[in-house]
Order: C-alpha cells, then structure tokens, then sequence
C-alpha cells in the first residue's frame, strides 16, 4: 500500500485543525506553514475535504478552517476517502470487482484480506487519538515488533 503526498497531507492538516480546535479557524497559510505543506496544493486539499464534508471554511479577517465535527469522530480513513477515493484498489478497481483465473484466484482474497486490515486499522483511529499521541493498543501493539520499524 502507498500513501501519497495529498493523503499525508491531508491527515497533517487535519490534525493540525484537531489540535488546535479551541483556538478557532485556522488560516491555510499556518497550517502550511506548521506542516510544511506547500500551500497552493493544501488549498486543493482543504477544498476536497471541505466538499466532503470534513472541514468548514470561514471568510473574513477571523476566517480560516476548523473540523466540521469532533475529532473523536472523525477517522483517519475518513480523511483519505476524502481525498484520494477507496482505501484499496487494484489497478484502479475495488477488489470484489475483481476476478482472476487459474493459479491467480486466490489472490482476490489476499487483496480482500488486504482491505479488511487496511479499514479496520485506519477506520479504527480518530484524528483525536493521533493528536492526543493516544493510539488504539491494537494499532500501537503493531509497532511494537523490531520488523515494523525496518524495509526488508
């Protein structure tokens, strides 16, 4: 699995409005400036997620960005459907559109096992938990192995 530039990006900026989610609506410019996000792209971002329903955006001199809910109900995986589509595909395609044939058809569960480890992990962390550096045990216990830490 590959996590772009626009889905990090969009969970930094997230994070940066769950953190900072008493202090009022966030300018673009600060939460680019905090994440080091290049600006015209997080504005394409903070647009899609606005659209999507996961940022609310304010004109005027006290305007900016904040969450459109809390951040305990907003999930991770949330944040990427928003911005990039599904979780998980296959050459563009969702895995139970697939179908192969021969010694390949056990793969379409390999890539439905895939999904369902992908959801469960990013459906089950909020961008309250990442920001308060609280991780669920389960997520945090996958960490735990020297072999999550290191590229074979």
């Amino acid at each position: 699995m590959r996590i772009s530039a626009r889905a990090d990006y969009a969970v930094r900026a997230a994070l940066q409005l769950a953190a900072s989610r008493d202090d009022g609506p966030l300018k673009a410019e600060a939460i680019a400036d905090a994440q080091d996000i290049p600006h015209k792209f997080l504005e394409s971002i903070l647009n899609d997620m606005r659209r999507g329903g996961l940022v609310l955006s304010q004109r005027g001199g006290n305007g900016g960005y904040r969450l459109a809910k809390p951040a305990e109900s907003i999930s991770i995986a949330d944040v990427i459907r928003v911005v990039e589509g599904p979780l998980v595909s296959v050459r563009g395609v969702r895995p139970p559109e697939l179908s192969y044939t021969g010694p390949a058809e056990s793969l379409l569960p390999l890539w439905i096992a895939l999904r369902s480890n992908v959801r469960e992990i990013l459906e089950g962390v909020s961008l309250a938990d990442v920001a308060s550096a609280q991780l669920p045990a389960g997520v945090a216990a996958l960490t735990d192995t020297p072999k999550a830490w290191v590229n074979p």
